[in-house]
């Protein structure tokens, strides 16, 4: 039996593929869940995350940067669209692939297949 196609979200472009600390996405991750449980205000946020101010305001403007919209109505911070999209687009923390562990991830049809093994061979070449 087939799999279910199901609609995927364009992938990011270079321009908008970030390098993120394992912490920051573990923090961007957990904002979204958040934001995904209903509306919240600011502070709560930052405590919950354990945020200053700054900290906040760069992890919104990450967001941003790859796609994702948090809208800020009433004093209350609204994550739009779908929560489970929402974290597809959050970019990964570099996991230090040897090359070898990186063409045999290449393996493969899918279009990430085909994009990591076009990084490879232009690194490579």
């Amino acid at each position: 039996m087939a799999r279910k196609r199901t609609k995927q979200e364009p992938a990011p472009t270079e321009g908008n593929r970030l390098a993120i600390t394992p912490e920051r996405f573990v923090r961007l991750y957990r904002l979204l869940g958040e934001l995904a449980d209903g509306p919240r205000p600011r502070s709560a946020l930052l405590k919950t995350l354990r945020l200053d101010i700054r900290g906040f305001y760069r992890d919104l403007e990450t967001l941003r940067v790859v796609g994702i919209q948090v809208t800020l109505r009433e004093g209350l911070y609204h994550l739009q669209g779908d929560a489970e999209a929402a974290r597809a687009r959050l970019p990964f923390p570099d996991v230090r692939l040897t090359l070898a562990e990186a063409r045999q991830l290449a393996k493969g049809r899918a279009r990430v297949h085909r994009w990591l093994q076009e990084r490879i061979d232009g690194w490579t070449a």
